[in-house]
């Protein structure tokens, strides 16, 4: 049993029948998740019996830093992380002007197969556990002695394909005796999986909802991401709205524009058809390619425009400010190039 895998619940329960005073719980939920600590003895406030059993009964999941990469034009860090059974994984540090965000893992690789990310190559290993989520951000935040005040689930991994370790790790890290994480500030992208979309809502998980859109055009759509073939758009769109009344917050479309592709008149119109009557935002993203996908990046002209005829039918869209190109911070690139350099 991983120590730091269980919620607050799960280890007052174990503090209790291990023998020992309920408000030991308290006290070493704190060091774990709002100290970050993963050694027992490492807890000073704690008595020696108490730390010896510990010690002796359980243990940490305790991921680390195979490799970081700083990009030389912004702030990014992009870190390979290697978990306990050798698997390597990404997570990415991204300073806004809103604050410190990481984007991390949810999966060792990935099963849906979008042609133009690296995390699918490979498809999935496995699911990663909660304490491997919490562990990257606890990881960066120690690295760079930086608070981090907002999470993304977006990087290798489709989080609805692993609906249980990640509703874990939102109790845990929105906990205010851990990280104390605003549940406004966790975002869930998907490719669309619409049933854990509706579970998660329906068991009232609390979260930002990103959406992999890429084309309102189902045929296109089902050709650059294979998992959309069993979610048909129109009740994506229902799932997304559902969301919406559910929460009372809007959803954003993450639109990747790749060149000649969805990027023309018609794709445009019926992007806006799609969306004109839900409240949501489009994130335009200009492609960014890798070896395995020969797809072409917009200009930055063409992405402007893009833009400007999303707003002037209004919807409501921006463009994406791009972090770490030059360290390979889109999803899976790194890993990509580290297990292909290994082999």
């Amino acid at each position: 049993m991983y120590i730091n895998n269980l919620d607050y619940n799960e280890m007052e329960k174990l503090v209790v029948d291990s023998g020992f005073p309920r408000f030991r719980a308290d006290q070493l939920f704190r060091w774990i998740h709002g100290k970050m600590v993963s050694d027992f003895k490492e807890m000073k406030n704690l008595p020696k019996t108490f730390i010896e059993y510990m010690n002796d009964n359980h243990r940490f999941d305790k991921p680390g830093i195979h490799k970081r990469l700083d990009s030389s034009q912004d702030n990014t860090k992009k870190y390979l992380i290697e978990l306990e059974d050798g698997n390597i994984i990404e997570s990415v540090y991204l300073n806004y002007d809103f604050g410190e965000s990481v984007c991390i893992s949810s999966q060792v690789g990935c099963n849906m197969g979008c042609l133009f990310c690296a995390s699918t190559k490979d498809g999935r290993i496995r699911n990663l556990r909660a304490s491997e989520m919490l562990e990257q951000i606890y990881i960066i935040q120690k690295d760079i002695m930086t608070k981090i005040n907002s999470v993304v689930i977006m990087g290798s991994g489709e989080p609805f394909d692993n609906l249980d370790n990640v509703k874990r790790f939102i109790e845990i890290v929105t906990d205010e005796k851990g990280m104390n994480i605003s549940k406004r500030k966790i975002t869930l992208s998907t490719c669309g999986i619409i049933p854990g979309i509706y579970e998660a809502l329906d068991e009232g998980m609390q979260f930002n909802l990103a959406v992999s859109l890429h084309s309102a055009v189902q045929k296109k759509r089902d050709e650059i991401i294979p998992a959309s073939k069993n979610y048909p758009l129109k009740d994506l769109i229902k799932a997304c709205d559902y969301y919406t009344e559910k929460t009372g917050r809007r959803v954003t479309y993450e639109y990747i524009i790749i060149k000649g592709f969805n990027d023309g008149k018609e794709d445009l119109k019926e992007l806006v058809k799609l969306l004109k009557n839900s409240n949501c935002h489009v994130n335009l993203i200009p492609l960014n390619p890798i070896e395995e996908f020969h797809g072409e990046a917009p200009t930055h002209r063409e992405t402007v425009l893009i833009n400007k005829y999303l707003n002037s039918n209004g919807i409501n869209a921006t463009i994406r400010r791009e972090l770490g190109r030059d360290i390979n911070a889109a999803c899976g690139q790194l890993r990509r190039n580290y297990i292909n350099n290994r082999e």
